[in-house]
């Protein structure tokens, strides 16, 4: 398993000039490609497209004066970016074409590992050229933290405001699980992703877990933000108080997205790490399930609060390295229905996001909207493990609970049977147990 590590690094301005350079003819090289592609040509594979490197370099000269294996690792980029593509299209998805890099964005650039040099605290990146045809200089940074021992590649970004990171992949072994003699099923524990409370789970003993995200501050920085655009909207372009609340506007952006990681952070280490369950299920809640037009009828931000201030594929990624490095298995089910059913009974009904109380007219159970999805989500996981050791539970319960026989539900005389589904069925034994 692949474990980034990534550093801050301090370049003059110099070398940044440099990395713009080359992270540029990078960035338009791959461009090329990819429009080349949506007009129809045939992606003949990275060998193919690699041997018509020097023919790129004919038409525009100045690729030469960048490093040659940055040139090379594009040719890497679009081929697994285009297998990607095939591979959803031949599961009978619908998959978007690969995207044309925007010109503000930076190219990420890749270096191997036998081609870089670190001494000290600095790292030495190799340039294009040499002697007088070598028209940038070695570009020497220098690491704010100890770089990794083992790593494959080191990867050059940038953020918004111009600080620059070294990214360093290295080699983590898996944990393994230790199963329980005494205990043929593992410890499950549930969790149904929301806005409002990032994480809602329970477990097989009926614990329930609260986990808040990012919630209240980021209204502070979303309020913050919106002052100093509207300020910003109202001056002259590139004039000097323009570019002095541009400025601002990308510092206050940086804290507000570096609080956010935090907290998804400590939400995923808390998750995979600290809590004692060895199964994690998620539900397959995608962001664009929560900006349907029925869902948008009472809050008009509810767009902004998904998109930009949830976080919710960062945290599932978060959620994926780290339960593989603490030995635990993640399991990401559907949850179709799970906020509409009733978790006592099965009863469906409408539950707009506005409604955080799920209040069934059928059995009368009122319980909070989060912990309701949660548990089916539980007892959906748990359906096809609990059905085969069902008389094993039914001998824990004690002669003085319902019993359960056939899918029928029957008090302790035998007199009243009650239809029930097998997800009711689960749910209930879970409750008792």
């Amino acid at each position: 398993m692949l474990l980034a590590t990534k550093i801050k690094i301090e370049v003059s301005e110099r070398d940044a000039k440099t990395l713009e350079f080359m992270q540029g003819k990078c960035r338009g090289l791959y461009n090329w490609w990819i429009m080349q592609l949506r007009d129809g040509e045939r992606w003949p594979g990275w060998k193919v497209a690699k041997a018509s490197l020097q023919e790129s370099k004919q038409y525009d000269p100045e690729l030469c004066h960048v490093y040659g294996k940055l040139l090379q690792e594009v040719f890497f980029r679009i081929d697994g970016a285009m297998k990607a593509f095939f591979r959803r299209v031949k599961n009978g998805e619908t998959p978007g074409f690969p995207r044309v890099r925007p010109r503000h964005n930076f190219f990420t650039l890749c270096y191997p590992t036998m081609y870089i040099q670190i001494e000290g605290n600095k790292l030495i990146l190799p340039t294009a050229g040499k002697g007088k045809n070598k028209r940038y200089p070695t570009i020497v940074a220098r690491l704010t933290e100890e770089a990794p021992k083992d790593f494959k590649e080191v990867a050059i970004s940038r953020d918004a405001r111009g600080n620059y990171y070294a990214s360093f992949p290295t080699e983590v072994e898996e944990g393994c699980i230790v199963e329980d003699e005494t205990e043929g099923t593992p410890e499950v524990i549930a969790i149904d992703l929301g806005i409002k409370t990032l994480a809602t789970g329970v477990n097989e003993q009926g614990r329930v877990y609260h986990i808040n995200g990012f919630h209240k501050g980021k209204q502070w920085y979303n309020k913050q933000l919106d002052k100093i655009r509207s300020r910003r909207d109202k001056c002259k372009k590139k004039s000097r108080r323009y570019i002095r609340l541009s400025k601002t506007y990308k510092r206050v952006s940086e804290k507000k997205q570096n609080k956010q990681k935090d907290s998804l952070h400590k939400a995923s280490n808390l998750i995979s790490h600290k809590l004692v369950e060895r199964t994690v299920v998620v539900g397959d809640l995608s962001q664009k399930q929560m900006v349907m037009k029925q869902h948008q009828e009472r809050n008009k931000y509810l767009n902004r609060s998904v998109y930009n201030d949830w976080g919710l594929y960062g945290f599932l990624q978060m959620l994926i390295y780290k339960c593989q490095k603490n030995g635990k298995d993640l399991i990401v089910l559907d949850e179709r229905n799970t906020s509409k059913m009733c978790s006592g009974c099965g009863n469906l009904q409408p539950m707009p996001l506005h409604k955080r109380t799920y209040c069934c007219p059928k059995c009368g159970m009122k319980m909070d909207r989060d912990e309701n999805s949660s548990i089916n989500i539980l007892a959906r996981y748990m359906t096809p493990l609990a059905l085969s050791e069902l008389p094993r539970y039914l001998a824990r319960l004690g002669p003085h609970t319902p019993m359960v026989e056939c899918g029928v539900l029957y008090d302790e005389n035998g007199e009243v049977g009650i239809p029930v589904t097998p997800h009711f069925l689960i749910v209930q034994q879970l409750r008792l147990w």
